[in-house]
């Protein structure tokens, strides 16, 4: 077992990446929880496959688990969904010395997430992401929100879990578009930290990598890892997560969170940012075809779709790296270099 402790301010908590661990959770929550009642916030797809034997297991171990389901996709990132969810955790019995369970994608670990930093003024959570996007990002470090209709991830906090517990077997039930959603996510850590890695994915492929996840995730966390211990409240270091996701979200929620997964759009947003720096000359000559190259070889778009402009320069104004004056846009000066550039925002028109 590979385990990670990311050290906050305020936390301390392991990340466990094995194969077939999935099985073992109840253990582990055991060592981390001494308390009965755990509410498992899970998403229907994911429930079906995973949620009984989840349930079992706990039930074995001497917990009283029960579980509230929402429908998958992004758009249970919602308050009205937020506010079911913490009914449904309250009527469960769940008090502020128990425990809730994000169990699923990205969007679970947020919702859940979300739920558990608020209801009763905290709960404590543990992440058991089962996509990849969730396994090598959006399950490590804290980040949870919900999205407004003007924009996503608008409602949000900080709230590190208690643990989280990634097993690469899961991957094997992703369908295979939502595989390469999460392999975007792996070349934009591999684009702002680690040339190695995305020389490495260079030369695999959608088939072959799959046989080398306990690297690609090994790799991930501990990136966002070292990040997250330097900047946990998102004010410097952090942003360069952010690669490829402010127009990334723009295509996203231009297209209603239906025509573009979140990778999709970050994909588009990574080729787009970095062709325009190509442009300007801020970006080493060549390194937006690597990218484009790198998105088709595993099977996600390249294409920045057309939008109207205005659309899309009120959208990133609510960005939320933004200030009063300013926007910070990501960029990177090669592969493997990142860097966080700002701009007024009466310059924007000039990267749509």
């Amino acid at each position: 077992m590979n385990i990670l402790n990311v050290v906050t301010k305020d936390k301390t908590y392991p990340i466990y990446i094995e194969r077939g661990i999935i099985s073992k959770s109840a253990e582990i929550i055991k060592d981390l929880y001494s308390g009965k009642r755990i509410g498992i916030v899970s998403d229907s797809n994911v429930n079906g496959i995973y949620g009984d034997e989840f349930s079992k297991d706990l039930e074995n171990a001497g917990f009283e688990p029960f579980t509230v389901e929402v429908e998958p996709g992004e758009k249970s990132k919602s308050l009205s969904v937020y506010e079911r969810v913490c009914t449904k955790l309250l009527e469960g019995g769940i008090t502020r010395s128990d425990m809730i369970i994000a169990l699923g994608g990205g969007v679970i670990g947020d919702l859940a997430g979300f739920a558990a930093a608020t209801l009763l003024r905290g709960v404590r959570f543990i992440q058991v992401p089962t996509s990849l996007i969730a396994q090598i990002d959006s399950s490590v470090g804290g980040k949870v929100a919900v999205n407004l209709e003007i924009g996503k991830n608008l409602i949000g906090n900080f709230y590190q879990p208690e643990a989280v517990i990634i097993d690469p077997n899961v991957l094997s039930t992703l369908e295979d578009r939502f595989f390469s959603d999460g392999m975007a996510e792996v070349i934009k850590y591999a684009c702002i930290k680690d040339r190695e890695l995305f020389e490495k994915l260079e030369k695999l492929n959608i088939d072959s990598v799959k046989e080398c996840m306990d690297y690609i995730i090994m790799t991930c966390c501990s990136i966002k890892r070292d990040i997250v211990q330097i900047d946990e409240k998102d004010k410097g270091e952090r942003m360069l997560l952010n690669f490829g996701h402010t127009f990334g979200h723009v295509v996203e929620k231009y297209f209603g969170y239906s025509k573009y997964t979140h990778g999709e759009g970050v994909g588009l947003g990574m080729v787009h940012m970095t062709r325009k720096g190509e442009n300007m000359d801020i970006v080493a000559p060549g390194t937006s075809d690597r990218i484009q190259g790198l998105l088709e070889r595993y099977n996600l778009p390249v294409e920045y779709p057309q939008m109207e402009s205005k659309v899309v320069e009120d959208t990133l104004r609510l960005d939320k790296k933004s200030s009063s004056n300013d926007i910070n846009l990501i960029m990177i000066e090669a592969i493997g270099k990142g860097y966080i550039k700002k701009i007024r925002k009466n310059n924007l028109k000039q990267f749509i």
